[in-house]
């Protein structure tokens, strides 16, 4: 018992086993394994390393904007003579970055608080209100009219007149400044979007261009919406928004002046094309109120007003060399080279005219109910070396 053990240990630590090879001289086998394998490697290095970037780990950024706009508006309205700066226009106030709406057009309208009318008695339903309605209805029918009487601002709004030409055409010369800072904490990098070379003199004087300064921070409305694809008479009149894509995406493996951002414009809702002619709810508008108290009675000034929302988007991608994710690209890589051998091996098993030559080489068959075997076996141990066979 002690030498059976013995033996197996013996076997198991000082004995290597290594797969039978047949070598297989068939023009068609050989360079259907070739193709295969010349698939997979171009698979490796085109999609794999160079495409996907399999050599290198990734992190995206934690981000924050900045935005500041600054013009000058005027409007004369039935001798009413205003001039409009940032603190009238831009909503909300400059604090906020990321989403920005700037008026161009408006209608207004003063109003106090009063009761006005809208179903008949049997559904007038004190307390509650209509969704197309304009108040809390009193549960009062009026008779002479036919309707409920609600409690609301009255006048009701009348929001049919739009200003044609937009009050604030001149916006097309309004500048918008974007302050953009990035974090990649994985790699221990901070950018901001004003780089090497963008300093105070230099901002003083740029304006964007995609070709000239791409690099300059100060955006021109009108060449904002033009970018996007945008008509500025058309979305000054019943406003849109437009997103600008801040993209990062660096290649850390270079030096990091490098690594710079790169902007688009895209028109997301508003007057793109004549399509938007016979669409619904075209464009964007939103409300807000200035109250007041006049003769003891308190009133408000009801606006709508129509402009451009800006949505700011930053868009990050950082790569960097890491040997794990490299060696787990070779590693796969190296395991999908063994799809050659499975198609070979089904092709000499069950295609070629010679298949059962084939499994005959490949196979090694033995008969576990030969008596004489198994005595001659346990008589004497045979070791058998792999042979490397060719056909």
């Amino acid at each position: 018992m002690k030498s059976q053990i013995t033996n197996a240990l013996s076997d198991f630590f000082f004995e290597y086993e290594t797969p039978r090879q047949v070598l297989v001289r068939n023009r068609r086998v050989g360079v259907v394994c070739r193709l295969i394998q010349l698939g997979v490697l171009a698979y490796i290095i085109g999609w794999v390393f160079i495409y996907e970037k399999g050599y290198q780990s990734t992190d995206t950024a934690v981000s924050s904007v900045f935005t500041k706009m600054k013009g000058v508006g005027y409007t004369n309205v039935s001798g009413r003579e205003t001039v409009w700066d940032v603190a009238d226009y831009v909503f909300p106030s400059q604090v906020s970055g990321a989403c920005k709406s700037v008026i161009l057009s408006m209608t207004s309208q003063e109003q106090n608080p009063s009761k006005h009318t809208c179903s008949s008695n049997a559904d007038c339903k004190g307390g509650s209100f209509k969704r197309t309605g304009h108040g809390q209805m009193t549960g009062v029918c009026v008779n002479a009219t036919k309707t409920c009487e609600v409690l609301t601002w009255c006048p009701v709004e009348d929001d049919t007149y739009i200003p044609d030409p937009p009050l604030l055409i001149s916006a097309e010369n309004y500048t918008l400044f974007i302050k953009n800072s990035v974090n990649f904490p994985l790699f221990g990098v901070k950018r901001s979007n004003l780089v090497e070379g963008i300093d105070g003199l230099y901002i003083s004087k740029c304006l964007y261009d995609p070709a000239d300064a791409p690099l300059c921070p100060i955006f021109k409305l009108g060449d904002i919406v033009k970018l996007s694809g945008f008509s500025f008479e058309k979305i000054a009149k019943e406003g849109g928004a437009i997103g600008i894509v801040v993209d990062w995406t660096c290649n850390l493996d270079v030096h990091i002046k490098h690594c710079k951002p790169e902007y688009s414009f895209h028109g997301l809702y508003g007057n793109a094309n004549e399509m938007d002619e016979v669409r619904t709810s075209m464009g964007y508008n939103f409300r807000y109120a200035k109250h007041y108290i006049e003769n003891g009675v308190s009133k408000r000034t009801l606006l709508k007003v129509f402009g451009i929302r800006f949505d700011i988007i930053v868009k990050s991608l950082a790569r960097k060399f890491d040997i794990i994710p490299t060696l787990t690209a070779i590693g796969s890589g190296v395991g999908i080279f063994g799809v050659a051998t499975v198609v070979c091996d089904l092709v000499l098993l069950y295609l070629l005219p010679k298949r059962e030559f084939y499994k005959n080489m490949k196979f090694k068959y033995t008969d576990t109910e030969a008596g004489s075997m198994e005595t001659e076996v346990s008589e004497s141990k045979r070791t058998l070396k792999p042979a490397k066979r060719i056909l």
